[in-house]
């Protein structure tokens, strides 16, 4: 969809900056995002290998969806590299979608863990000091 709006001529973005900076802008954020939702699905697959628990440290210390937070991070950039609202739209269901699934695997399978209340009230869902 990212791709047809530009190709297209559907989308006819206004940077706020020079074409250069920007499009270094939204390649580094989708940089960004791939290395942190890497780095987290590496964690915790290496970490689970080796025992069965709560993750609360590296990448987990803070937020407790750090792969949800940098695949946010890509289809934002995304969304900013078109300036269009369509991808706004389709990263905003894709949140709620998060929001909803992981409301209830919180709810189950993670709240069998007893450090998980104490893990919760000092970690951030997705975003630090935000959400």
């Amino acid at each position: 969809m990212f791709g047809w709006l530009l190709i297209s001529g559907v989308s006819q973005p206004d940077y706020p900056l020079a074409d250069g900076a920007w499009f270094a802008l939204c390649v580094s954020l989708c940089l960004l995002g791939t290395v942190i939702m890497i780095a987290a699905d590496a964690q915790k697959y290496f970490t689970l290998r080796e025992r069965r628990a709560l993750i609360t440290d590296g990448m987990y210390r803070y937020v407790r969806h750090p792969n949800y937070l940098g695949e946010m991070i890509v289809y934002g950039s995304f969304a900013l590299m078109v300036s269009h609202w369509l991808p706004v739209v389709r990263a905003g269901l894709g949140l709620a979608r998060r929001i909803h699934a992981q409301h209830g695997a919180e709810g189950g399978s993670l709240s069998r863990y007893p450090e998980w209340a104490a893990y919760r009230a000092k970690s951030w869902w997705l975003l630090p000091g935000i959400l």
